[in-house]
């Protein structure tokens, strides 16, 4: 026997049964959605063993045909350096490891050594080459190869960068910028060091490069010569009379070494807010509502006879302050959830790539990933 309230008894065979091959409202709301109370979010965690509703007739094992006909991506906005878009179908652990892939294991082109011929500058050598480390350069990585210890510079493998600036003697203090970095086609033009003085005078000079042609008579840099992505960035300012000579060579590398090689900003994402009003809110309720959330996701609508009521007009721009939750029986009005499966999806290039090709790269490499763990299973 069951008790219920005022000590009513009902007889278990009375109770309705549980419908085979579906999860009762409560327990889908619970694998769906996390719900953010106004203590903390729970039911956070994603349920991974496929006989964990085996009881109620519902298997939870991932399907590859019910994936593939759930799974979505949709651009939300997309310009030169910034895309945002929802991944729809998809598991917290794949969208985090399409960010750590954006972030550390996507290659890009940046300056790693420096050759500083002078410096008279208040700035010291070793910040100066940092700061030339950290300038984002508009140059497609995968023309480039990997440059190992062994490697000798080529034009496959290196771009050289040449600065000179000087300040006027009398004249103001300068900014030196990093349009100021010129690209060297041909390579270095610094002599080694440790070249022999008696080096026959009809043999050219070896620099620290060792190109077999020019890298402006290659195809992909004919038309798109290679530059910063920015030109405005200040490297240092330089008084009368000082002076910065240097070159700079930039090798391909991956964001998990140094952050310079990184080709996003950031890269990040959040799943999808979903705003439920549990009842409805109308009039001074209405107004107050409206006033609570700082990002406006709430809106008032005239029902008439002057009357108003409250209506959830931006879900997505929930920033989940669960403003409007808080304060007395809040919680029993309004519903602040994510929806597990949907992700919101943003990345900021730094210009070396595109974002939209940036993402299509990252799938490969993850798809490289898993034919490696298949192939080492096999």
């Amino acid at each position: 026997m069951v008790s219920g309230k005022k000590s009513q008894k009902i007889p278990v065979w009375d109770l309705p049964d549980v419908p085979k091959g579906e999860l009762p409202p409560h327990i889908q709301l619970q694998r769906t959605r996390v719900s953010c109370t106004f203590d903390a979010p729970t039911h956070t965690e994603n349920i991974q063993y496929s006989g964990a509703y085996g009881a109620m007739g519902v298997d939870n094992s991932l399907r590859l045909p019910e994936f593939r006909n759930n799974f979505k991506v949709e651009v939300i906005s997309l310009s030169e350096d910034d895309m945002e878009f929802d991944i729809i179908g998809f598991d917290a652990s794949i969208a985090n490891a399409f960010r750590r892939i954006l972030i550390a294991e996507l290659p890009t082109m940046a300056i790693e050594k420096v050759f500083i011929a002078n410096n008279t500058s208040v700035i010291q050598d070793e910040v100066l080459s940092h700061r030339l480390g950290l300038v984002p350069l508009k140059v497609d990585p995968r023309h480039f190869n990997y440059m190992s210890e062994k490697d000798e510079p080529n034009e496959k493998n290196t771009i050289v960068f040449k600065l000179h600036a000087r300040g006027e003697k009398g004249g103001a203090r300068i900014n030196v910028k990093s349009n100021e970095l010129k690209w060297l086609p041909n390579g270095s033009e610094f002599k080694l060091s440790t070249e022999k003085s008696n080096q026959d005078s009809t043999s050219k000079p070896k620099t620290y490069t060792s190109f077999g042609c020019s890298q402006d008579s290659m195809p992909e840099f004919a038309n798109n010569p290679i530059a910063t992505k920015h030109g405005d960035i200040i490297l240092a300012k330089l008084g009368p009379k000082q002076e910065i000579e240097l070159e700079a060579h930039a090798v391909k590398g991956m964001g998990k070494t140094h952050a310079k090689w990184s080709p996003v900003a950031t890269a990040w994402y959040r799943m999808l807010p979903e705003i439920v009003l549990l009842e409805e809110i109308v009039d001074e309720k209405a107004e107050e509502l409206v006033k609570k959330c700082p990002v406006k996701v709430f809106d008032i609508e005239d029902i008439g006879k002057g009357r108003k009521r409250a209506t959830v007009a931006r879900p997505r721009s929930c920033t989940l302050c669960r403003e409007c939750i808080r304060g007395d029986d809040w919680e029993k009005l309004v519903a602040v959830r994510r929806v597990k499966d949907h992700f919101i999806f943003t990345i900021e290039s730094t210009g070396a790539l595109p974002p939209e090709v940036l993402f299509t790269e990252a799938v490969k490499i993850l798809e490289d990933k898993c034919e490696r763990v298949i192939s080492e299973l096999s």
